[in-house]
């Protein structure tokens, strides 16, 4: 591992995960999706951190969620992959992140309607088979091109290896693709469920 990274998989406090919702904000302040759906800066600072802190807090009993902290103790990655079958999230895991999703959105109406069919479109083509999914890859983005986000992936497909499944990702940056495709994921789909709006790429990886 480079450096003095160190990789947990350990529970993470209210504490811990109120700091990696704060990292994967500051990974994707910039991205093309945040952005077309919350165009104003002090909007999306103030969101995004509710947004991750809720999908990080209520994501459901068996998610794996995994750190790599720096020589201090600081959180600087985080990933969180959802097992086979745990996607979409139950009807309990929809409850719990309903009242946080309502705080972050407050006064978003507009973008909230976005989001949902960007969601529903995701969903429609999620696949079926059995795999483990990727929902969140976030590295802090001074910690970025170090080798973090490549741990934080290949302990969810050494998990999909195990068990003979696939593994899938959905991603809205073009540049990422020849990253996952080190990975050995090749793009399934292209979408574009807003006219106007940011694509997403599916991205799929055949079980070992």
């Amino acid at each position: 591992m480079a450096g003095d990274l160190r990789f947990d998989e350990g529970s993470l406090s209210e504490r811990e995960v109120n700091e990696a919702a704060l990292v994967a904000s500051r990974a994707f302040y910039d991205d093309s999706y945040f952005r077309y759906v919350l165009p104003r800066d002090t909007v999306r600072a103030r969101v995004q951190p509710m947004i991750f802190r809720t999908q990080l807090r209520h994501i459901g009993p068996n998610a794996k969620i995994a750190t790599v902290r720096d020589e201090r103790g600081a959180i600087v990655g985080v990933s969180a992959w959802m097992p086979p079958n745990a996607w979409p999230p139950s009807l309990r895991v929809q409850l719990a992140q309903l009242p946080g999703s309502i705080r972050a959105f407050t006064g978003q109406l507009g973008a909230l309607r976005t989001v949902g069919t960007y969601l529903r479109r995701l969903l429609k083509v999620h696949p079926k088979e059995p795999h483990w999914y990727l929902m969140l890859l976030a590295v802090e983005p001074s910690m970025q091109r170090r080798g973090v986000g490549a741990i934080l992936v290949e302990c969810g497909l050494g998990l999909a290896d195990h068990e003979g499944v696939g593994a899938y990702l959905e991603t809205q940056k073009e540049e990422n693709l020849a990253y996952y495709r080190r990975f050995g994921f090749e793009v399934a789909q292209t979408l574009t469920p807003v006219v106007g709006g940011p694509a997403y790429y599916t991205m799929w990886r055949a079980p070992r």
